[in-house]
């Protein structure tokens, strides 16, 4: 079939904007500014007045008369702002109704020495900045909460796992200060995003400045920015920026995805360790007896989308040329923005959780027993205590282990009297087996700095306290 291009230009347009342009990119672009950059629009708008007048560019007469107009448009509800076919987008219906107010000159003058190039690169920086800000905060108060329960929890034993298998003992408090540090380690990155979006590209216009007087120090000032992108160039070309606020930000839901998919399963029947606050569980339509964590779920699901809207930042900035280009600007932000927002509901529904949780200390314990996962503790008694070569004692420990598992028992089922008939030429006492077999003092021994011995961990508590 022959596509008659005259028939199609007649409904859709010879001239811009055509309808598809307007209805596939136009209109959407339109509406994600409006949500998005308005309020850094007009900051910028005003601090830019404010430096012209200050270098003398501007008038003082003139830049109240910008200054009470950018005002006014300011105020109108932007509910009622609606695209039209009239104006590009809308930086260009902004700068329409103040014209409307104060006359199409003086409303040109305001945009003396500022492109649309440093004007939406700074933009984006004012509002990437503030995401980042909430999720620093955000990521504090988890942060308080994590720290809270683990300080209940120094002495409730429970089992780690490596490889997804009953590994050794420890102690919830210990594995909720892993959990804890790891996050500050992302909230450090947060904190240097913010250091590199925090910078001014104002002043660099297009790309290479401008030959009028301005003052680019003083724009850091108004717009509160830590400091300057120097080079005019790099402050256009560069979208690293960009980068470094999606790569942190793919960090920190990565790496809390992975523990909420640990309590998830600790929340699981089966497992039983975490009972979730009735306030953010669901019950089944069908099933009266489910209780379903669905607010974990959620939490590892939207952790999992915002870790994907960072990477679409990646991918979209990937192989562009270095300088002003579409990639970087009104496709690519709304996934940034989306992609924090979406961080922010996770930290704030683990924090729920978190404080409202119920830790198990008796299945906990109960499990802390099972698998033999204490047995690391023969090897280690018979080298210390007993005189026996490290690699024979694990030798003897593992052939301990498989005789146990021929069983099917326990390590705590089997008596010291058999433990030494397997043994051979080591004869244990009962009082050093049946510390063997106790995940407590498992524990209370790894008095090692960074252990899980309750008092090691209640000193790592009070120290990030």
């Amino acid at each position: 079939m022959t596509i008659d291009k005259e028939k199609y230009e007649a409904s859709d347009g010879a001239s811009f904007p055509g309808k598809t342009y307007v209805e596939s990119l136009l209109k959407p672009v339109f509406y994600d500014q409006k949500e998005h950059l308005f309020d850094a629009m007009f900051t910028i708008h005003k601090a830019h007045t404010t430096m012209l007048a200050e270098q003398g560019i501007l008038n003082k007469g003139e830049a109240d008369q910008i200054l009470a107009g950018v005002k006014q448009v300011e105020l109108l509800d932007r509910k009622q702002l609606e695209y039209s076919t009239e104006y590009e987008d809308l930086f260009f219906l902004v700068e329409s109704q103040i014209g409307e107010l104060i006359g199409e000159e003086l409303a040109g003058k305001m945009h003396i020495a500022k492109s649309r190039n440093d004007m939406g690169e700074a933009m984006y920086r004012i509002v990437i900045r503030a995401y980042i800000t909430q999720a620093i905060s955000d990521a504090k108060q988890l942060s308080e909460a994590i720290l809270s329960q683990a300080e209940q929890h120094v002495e409730s034993i429970m089992p780690a796992h490596t490889h997804t298998q009953p590994a050794q003992p420890t102690t919830f408090g210990h594995y909720l200060v892993a959990i804890y540090d790891n996050l500050q380690r992302d909230i450090k990155r947060l904190d240097q995003a913010y250091k590199t979006v925090n910078q001014s590209p104002m002043g660099a216009a297009a790309i290479t400045t401008t030959g009028f007087p301005i003052n680019r120090e003083r724009m850091v000032e108004l717009l509160e920015f830590d400091g300057l992108v120097e080079n005019s160039y790099d402050a256009i070309g560069a979208g690293d920026y960009l980068m470094e606020a999606a790569q942190a930000l793919i960090s920190l839901t990565t790496n809390m995805g992975r523990w909420i998919q640990e309590f998830l399963r600790m929340a699981s029947k089966e497992v039983g360790l975490l009972r979730v606050s009735d306030a953010y569980v669901q019950i089944s339509s069908i099933m009266p007896q489910k209780r379903n964590p669905v607010s974990i779920e959620h939490s590892r699901a939207i952790a999992s989308s915002a870790a994907a809207e960072g990477m679409a930042v990646l991918h979209m900035i990937h192989n562009t040329p270095y300088g002003d280009i579409n990639d970087t600007e009104d496709d690519l932000q709304p996934h940034i923005y989306e992609g924090y927002r979406k961080g922010i509901r996770v930290l704030r529904l683990m924090r729920a959780v978190i404080i409202t949780m119920d830790f198990n200390k008796e299945r906990a314990h109960q499990q802390a027993r099972e698998n033999m996962i204490t047995i690391t503790e023969l090897a280690d008694v018979l080298a210390r205590d007993y005189g026996v070569s490290f690699r024979k004692a694990h030798h003897k420990a593992s052939v301990i282990a498989r005789k146990v598992i021929e069983k099917e028992k326990e390590l705590y089922d089997i008596s010291f009297e058999q433990i030494n008939l397997w043994l051979g030429d080591v004869e244990l006492t009962e009082h050093d087996w049946k510390r063997i077999i106790d995940p407590v003092c498992f524990v209370e021994r790894r008095t090692i700095t960074g252990g899980p011995n309750p008092d090691v961990v209640r000193r790592m508590i009070q120290a990030r306290r």
